[in-house]
């Protein structure tokens, strides 16, 4: 498959590479009211051995907490982050650029953990995809399977495999496969006869 093909995205991941976008600019104006006055963010802490809370805690039904006042600066890189991958997806994902899309997407579910777990999984289909591109000529898992299960039988049977692979793209895509050259006197060496 050549690399123009495997490097660029269909229009099934471009579709899901926008919303990919879309969604970390929902998650950037969630952030975004945060940057504009200072918050209270709750924090936890276990009782200590004694039973009770650390100097600067209080208990609340069994657990120890403390109420920060944040300052709209601790939220400032969470937000440019976001902002800045959710335009790198966009911007890869109009330009169908398959790295650029899996590589934003990646970077933007190691930042947010659990939250960013359907980006992880994005940029990860993306990658698997890729893979099976460049090896089967398929990026469809059932197109994949099928091309790998033929070249089995090919192997099993003794024959080409690559002859397999071109026959099944070939009746996949209704197109006649293509004629193999035919051997040269001065580089192709004699066939050895089989012993029985």
């Amino acid at each position: 498959m050549p690399r123009e093909v495997v490097m660029s995205i269909d229009s099934l991941e471009r579709g899901i590479g926008f919303v990919a976008g879309a969604l970390a600019m929902v998650l950037a104006l969630i952030i975004s009211p945060r940057l504009f006055k200072n918050t209270t963010i709750t924090t936890t802490s276990s009782l200590l051995k004694n039973k009770t809370c650390a100097a600067t805690y209080h208990l609340v039904s069994g657990h120890c907490e403390k109420a920060l006042v944040t300052h709209w600066s601790y939220w400032l890189p969470q937000f440019l982050e976001i902002v800045i991958l959710g335009l790198a997806v966009i911007y890869f994902t109009w330009r169908r650029k398959r790295a650029g899309v899996a590589v934003s997407t990646l970077l933007i579910g190691l930042a947010f953990g659990t939250v960013g777990l359907p980006f992880l999984l994005v940029g990860g289909w993306l990658i698997v995809r890729a893979f099976r591109l460049q090896k089967y000529g398929d990026a469809t898992f059932s197109g994949s399977s099928r091309i790998a299960r033929e070249t089995a039988k090919a192997k099993k049977e003794g024959r080409s495999p690559a002859a397999a692979k071109a026959r099944s793209n070939s009746s996949s895509k209704g197109a006649a496969a293509p004629s193999l050259p035919t051997p040269s006197k001065r580089y192709t060496p004699k066939k050895q006869q089989r012993r029985r």
